[in-house]
């Protein structure tokens, strides 16, 4: 019987695929997987590529450990960014966020000057009666910049309080994390650079409605020639009041305590824009009120929940027209330009805010309101949502007020809208001359 002979491959020896090639092509020989590895080049790298790749890794690593040991942004504040949707693989592939806010239980609000806070912490008095909250508040008003010491005892005596806690006090930003404690919650409240310079020119002076020798107290050494002195003549002239570093005012309650916060410039800048990131739960725009106290109720409804009906009510609002800064004047569109050259990176950080605010407004389904500016700036006619303080429209005294200021400088108004058309300036210095509409 004739044996079977065994097909011999080209190369010697038996076919390792006596049945045929396999389908998709011709059978591997020697050294096809070189061949094959050679195709795909994405796929070779050598040890040293290798060790560089866990080198970065490690590096990355050890980062990330540093920063959260170093504090790093309140857990609440990570949990309330993947409630809103920041788009990270772990939120895309994770557990889905709770439908139930977190609630903090220590919040600071480091309330800026003349930016509504006597209003807000009105309402925080009413509010921490009826939801049982410790508002704690301080009698210092006129130290916002602290010692190392000073720092420490301060966050010592916050993070003691009876928990929950809502701090309150005119304070340049505190780092907690910085001397071994929790990182609270931070929220705030800016408006309109120039108006808050203007507020705080004339409460300085003349105090508010809570009493005509309310001023006196607060600058009983102040001349009567510093008192009476022309807003005009205090930015023309350059007096020290007018200018910087008074005029940098806002950034340094976000920049935080190092000394370089005082100083106008782009360091101290860029750092309150990090802190407000990383550090501020909310920070509202005055002249949207009704709509902080909308977003403070929903992210803190602990706190703030119906604050906003509060604020509505005609009782609250009696109590906010004790507080509405008196015998304002506006300056000239000159001296409003240069007011707005000198607090330039104040506008900046105010215009970042603002954007920063609206988005999360978006977020909400809050729509902004901005109004066009009439064909005459009509001065000294503020409305309740645009006032540091609301105002009641039944209160006799404020409407005769208002109205024999309007009187005397209803000749001069549309002079002072000529004259700011042919300002060399931006648009946005024109737009806080319209903005003075609503200075109280």
């Amino acid at each position: 019987m004739k044996k079977k002979q065994q097909q011999q491959h080209p190369g010697g020896g038996a076919d390792p695929w006596p049945h045929g090639a396999p389908l998709g092509g011709a059978p591997p020989g020697p050294g096809s997987w070189r061949r094959r590895v050679s195709l795909l080049p994405f796929l070779r790298f050598s040890l040293r590529d290798y060790g560089f790749c866990m080198a970065v890794l490690l590096v990355f690593c050890l980062g990330s450990l540093f920063y959260q040991l170093s504090g790093g942004p309140p857990r609440f504040l990570l949990d309330l960014r993947q409630y809103l949707g920041n788009s990270t693989y772990l939120d895309d592939h994770g557990p889905p966020p709770s439908k139930v806010l977190p609630f903090p239980s220590q919040v600071v609000y480091n309330r800026v000057g003349k930016c509504g806070s006597r209003t807000v912490v009105l309402l925080l008095r009413i509010l921490s009666e009826k939801h049982g909250f410790n508002l704690v508040t301080s009698d210092i008003h006129n130290k916002t910049r602290l010692t190392k010491n000073e720092q420490m005892e301060l966050i010592k005596n916050i993070s003691t309080a009876e928990q929950p806690y809502l701090f309150t006090r005119h304070v340049h930003f505190l780092n907690f994390s910085r001397f071994g404690g929790d990182q609270p919650v931070y929220i705030n409240i800016i408006r309109d650079p120039v108006n808050r310079f203007l507020s705080n020119y004339f409460f300085r002076r003349f105090g508010d409605w809570r009493g005509e020798q309310n001023h006196m107290i607060r600058t009983p050494s102040m001349r009567q020639e510093e008192r009476y002195l022309d807003i005009n003549e205090c930015i023309l002239e350059n007096y020290p009041e007018c200018s910087n570093p008074r005029l940098f005012y806002i950034i340094p309650y976000f920049c935080g305590q190092h000394p370089r916060c005082r100083e106008p410039g782009e360091w101290a800048l860029e750092r309150a824009k990090l802190n407000v990131n990383e550090n501020f739960l909310l920070v509202g725009i005055l002249e949207e009120l009704e709509d902080v106290l909308l977003l403070l109720e929903r992210f803190l409804p602990h706190y703030f929940k119906g604050v906003l009906s509060i604020y509505k009510d005609p009782e609250h609002r009696k109590l906010g027209n004790m507080t509405v800064t008196v015998k304002k004047t506006v300056p000239s569109p000159e001296a409003v330009q240069i007011l707005y050259q000198r607090m330039r990176y104040e506008y900046e950080f105010y215009h970042y805010v603002k954007e920063q605010f609206h988005l999360l407004k978006r977020k909400f389904g809050l729509k902004s309101h901005v109004s066009r500016p009439p064909l005459r700036p009509q001065f000294f006619i503020p409305t309740p949502l645009e006032t540091e303080e609301p105002i009641d429209d039944e209160n006799q005294d404020d409407e005769k007020w208002l109205e024999d200021i309007y009187k005397r400088n209803q000749q001069v108004s549309l002079e002072f809208f000529l004259r700011s058309l042919k300002l060399d300036g931006s648009q946005d210095i024109k737009q806080v001359i319209w903005n003075l509409s609503s200075v109280h």
